[in-house]
């Protein structure tokens, strides 16, 4: 059963009394949720959809959390990571939190590898790929040519599966290697000054600018991708 937005605001306002359609509108234009559409463009939410906006919603009421971090714990959810998350009804749990200006500020690019060490074939499992295609996976550089796979992989492989499912090969998804590689060289451009620096402070503003780029670069290469895709669909 699919739901409008209407309908989705309806079911969350009990529970949230500042969430509107604008701000649903702005949660799916940042890529944290991303409902199916109707041929007429209309938004269809599904029980999922509804219960992913319930997460980010408490996430930013209950622990304050700003986008940048649930966004990562939503991909280490969708990569099949746990996420560690305190228990909003522990009292102790909270108390012995440390306040969030002394918590380090998370990045795209040291979050929620570290959780998963996996073999080649465990991997594949995780992924629900065949050792054939997983091969396949890490000759065309989707996945990296190593003996142990983290979480980023694991996602990747995710993604690489469910698009293969859709009749892709894995010689196909090269072209997505080619798009991270064209910019990785754009943020080196921009980063490279700032790690030539021997500050710390440097770095941390060469990974804060480097997973600024990577997000809203995604952010855009999904609105452009569907212009394009609406306009072929009209055709």
């Amino acid at each position: 059963m699919s739901f409008s937005i209407g309908e989705v605001l309806n079911q969350l306002k009990n529970e949230f009394d500042d969430v509107t359609i604008s701000k649903i509108r702005f949660l799916e234009a940042e890529g944290l949720i991303n409902p199916d559409r109707t041929d007429s463009g209309y938004r269809q939410f599904l029980d999922n959809d509804i219960d992913r906006l319930r997460y980010i919603l408490r996430a930013q009421r209950d622990r304050y959390l700003p986008l940048k971090v649930i966004r990562e714990e939503l991909d280490r959810i969708d990569a099949g990571v746990p996420v560690d998350a305190p228990d909003e009804n522990d009292d102790d749990a909270a108390e012995a939190a440390p306040p969030m200006a002394a918590r380090p500020a998370p990045s795209l690019f040291d979050g929620g590898t570290g959780d998963v060490s996996l073999s080649f074939s465990e991997l594949a499992e995780a992924a629900g790929l065949e050792a054939n295609d997983l091969h396949a996976l890490r000759d065309h550089g989707i996945i990296a040519d190593a003996d142990r796979f983290d979480g980023r992989d694991l996602r990747a492989a995710k993604a690489a599966a469910s698009l293969m499912e859709s009749g892709l090969e894995a010689r196909h998804l090269r072209m997505f290697r080619q798009f991270a590689d064209r910019e990785l060289a754009l943020i080196e451009q921009l980063v490279t000054p700032l790690l030539r620096q021997r500050n710390p402070d440097s770095r941390v503003a060469a990974t804060e600018l480097a997973d600024g780029i990577a997000h809203e670069g995604a952010a855009l290469r999904r609105a452009l991708l569907e212009r394009q895709v609406a306009a072929l669909l009209r055709s």
